[in-house]
């Protein structure tokens, strides 16, 4: 793509989604992409490699995710508004729904370099040199933040084991 113009038309809903996998706010997401849009746009003459500009806009909103000026915006959390209790036949449903919450709030806990591996490798499903490559650090502690993130996932996701004497 040779146009910004299409470029953004194209794949900002890509681009969008996966802001949307690293922050799990859609606000913020919006936000990483529209920044990392007006850099792409300012080197647009520049960025047009091979590969077109999508990976140096993906890295650019990595990078602004990992960012430490970021950290104190990611903390702000709207507050949830409460929905009916569910009818019967919706139980289907609301389970996903619980079920997608714990996710969400587990990813939430990760730590951001833990999360951004998790999103790249199985969200853009990177293999972990490239991944290392975007994080700038070596490929082992690319597998190092996988499997401590993986970790925390399971413990958090996996149902508590019951002691004896409990329904």
């Amino acid at each position: 793509m040779r146009d910004f113009d299409e470029f953004v038309t194209v794949r900002s809903a890509a681009l969008l989604r996966f802001a949307y996998l690293l922050t799990g706010d859609r606000h913020l997401a919006e936000d990483l992409t529209q920044e990392a849009l007006v850099r792409a746009h300012r080197r647009w003459h520049a960025i047009t490699g091979p590969d077109g500009p999508e990976p140096y806009v993906r890295r650019a909103i990595l990078r602004q995710y990992l960012s430490w000026r970021r950290r104190r915006a990611s903390t702000e959390r709207p507050v949830a508004v409460v929905s009916p209790v569910p009818s019967r036949g919706d139980l289907d449903l609301a389970e996903r729904v619980v079920e997608a919450d714990e996710m969400w709030t587990a990813l939430s806990a990760l730590p951001r370099s833990q999360r951004a591996v998790i999103v790249l490798r199985y969200y853009e499903d990177l293999p972990d040199a490239e991944i290392a490559g975007l994080l700038g650090c070596a490929q082992a502690t690319v597998r190092v933040h996988a499997f401590h993130a993986l970790h925390r996932l399971r413990s958090a996701l996996s149902p508590v084991p019951l002691r004896r004497g409990e329904p």
